[in-house]
């Protein structure tokens, strides 16, 4: 079988056991008097994706969206989530992450960060690559509760050397390999990073992203490239990089302002005005990706940008140990609120966060949405009004009139903390 053949059928498989399980679910019709694993009620519904906005009552049976009703009785819940004067999202899903602690020297648990950001779906953004992806899968993925995807690395020693560059030495980069990994997972590997700035590949030019996309060629199956910019070379690479980059691959960082190692800003956005190839490359399909991290994001670039035509397509956070404890704290609900400040509505962001990035990992049915037959998660947050100020990874504040504090999540119906479920299982 080859290795497009393979991805499909494995793609394939998950896909139609998620869609196995939720016939079944469909076809065992509840009762009048059975009841629910858990019913979240009292909650406002906000689900942007479906123009859902309405006071609704979810009733959640064997992981999944069994009913959404504007009243379900108490009676019908076996464990109940008073969701009063919370809106109720669907799950959130963080597209850019690092969630292999242990194995990548940045990664954070990916379940310590739902307090903080209430993600139900969380992608590690090249932690591991070919060489130790086996162990993400295996010894992460497989005994974390937060539902995991993952972009893998074109080096195939992923970030498990940082602080030192990955692709100093081009003999790590390896599209056979990187793309084999992609294909032989591809129920959880969306696709290949890599990593463009200077102070990562030096003056290999445009040769990483090249190996990466001839990885994603390989793999087959629709493999995205997720291509971190800040600080590329040369003003000339990063117009090639645009040019280079496929419909559908995406953009990480798309609002860098970070310097490349003169000192020199080659992002996006030069001296003011947007690349003609930024714009060219969104209207040809590339996907613009936040990735706020710790030094990834500057209001200033954004402005620039989104005043002249390139609006971000999803807002992720770039979360690790090093960004997590920057003045910036690009938690995604944060990040979010970054958004708000700039002038998006509570809609679009939460949109950003669930139906788009959901639709990018395409793995399985109704995720980032809050459908009957779809999983059963969920993210309550409180809109907190009044004045605030924000920093970006340049120093730059913008005041912002509200922002977004995630208060409980739900994955495959059961919360995080109370009420906690007998037997404690999850999947």
């Amino acid at each position: 079988m080859s290795l497009h053949a393979r991805r499909r059928f494995v793609a394939g498989m998950g896909a139609a056991f998620a869609v196995g399980t939720m016939s079944l679910a469909v076809r065992a019709a509840m009762g009048p008097d059975d009841k629910f694993d858990l019913v979240i009620k009292g909650g406002e519904l906000l689900d942007p994706g479906q123009k859902l906005r309405a006071r609704r009552d979810i009733g959640i049976r064997a992981g999944r969206i069994e009913a959404i009703e504007a009243d379900i009785p108490v009676t019908r819940a076996s464990r109940l989530l008073d969701a009063s004067g919370r809106l109720v999202l669907p799950g959130l899903v963080d597209l850019h992450s690092h969630v292999y602690p242990y194995g990548s020297a940045i990664g954070i648990p990916a379940d310590e960060l739902v307090p903080f950001q209430g993600t139900t779906t969380m992608v590690s953004a090249g932690d591991a690559g070919a060489n130790n992806f086996a162990a993400f899968r295996r010894y992460v993925a497989a005994q974390t509760r937060t539902r995991l995807y993952a972009f893998v690395h074109i080096a195939n020693i992923g970030l498990a050397g940082f602080p030192e560059p990955e692709l100093f030495h081009l003999g790590f980069a390896h599209p056979e390999e990187a793309g084999r990994t992609v294909a032989e997972n591809a129920d959880i590997a969306i696709g290949v990073k890599v990593r463009m700035s200077e102070n990562v590949i030096n003056q290999a030019g445009i040769e990483p992203l090249k190996r990466a996309i001839r990885a994603c060629e390989i793999a087959g199956g629709g493999a995205r490239v997720m291509c971190h910019i800040g600080g590329v070379a040369t003003p000339q690479l990063m117009v090639e990089i645009l040019d280079t980059l496929r419909p559908g691959d995406i953009l990480t960082h798309c609002f860098s302002g970070a310097p490349n190692n003169a000192g020199k800003f080659t992002n996006i956005v030069q001296d003011g005005k947007l690349l003609p190839e930024a714009l060219a490359a969104k209207k040809r399909g590339v996907l613009f990706d936040i990735g706020h991290g710790g030094g990834s994001f500057d209001f200033t670039v954004a402005e620039a940008a989104m005043q002249q035509g390139c609006m971000p397509d999803t807002i992720s956070s770039d979360i690790h140990v090093f960004s997590g404890n920057s003045p910036g704290m690009p938690y995604l609900t944060w990040v979010m609120s970054k958004f708000m400040a700039l002038g998006f509505t509570l809609e679009q962001v939460v949109q950003m966060a669930t139906a788009v990035p959901a639709r990018l990992i395409n793995r399985m049915p109704k995720l980032g949405a809050l459908q009957v037959g779809g999983p059963g998660d969920a993210t309550l947050i409180e809109v907190v009004q009044g004045p605030v100020e924000f920093v970006d990874t340049r120093s730059n504040k913008r005041p912002g009139k509200a922002y977004i504090k995630p208060v409980q999540a739900v994955l495959a119906g059961v919360p995080f903390g109370r009420p906690y479920q007998a037997p404690f299982s999850v999947r």
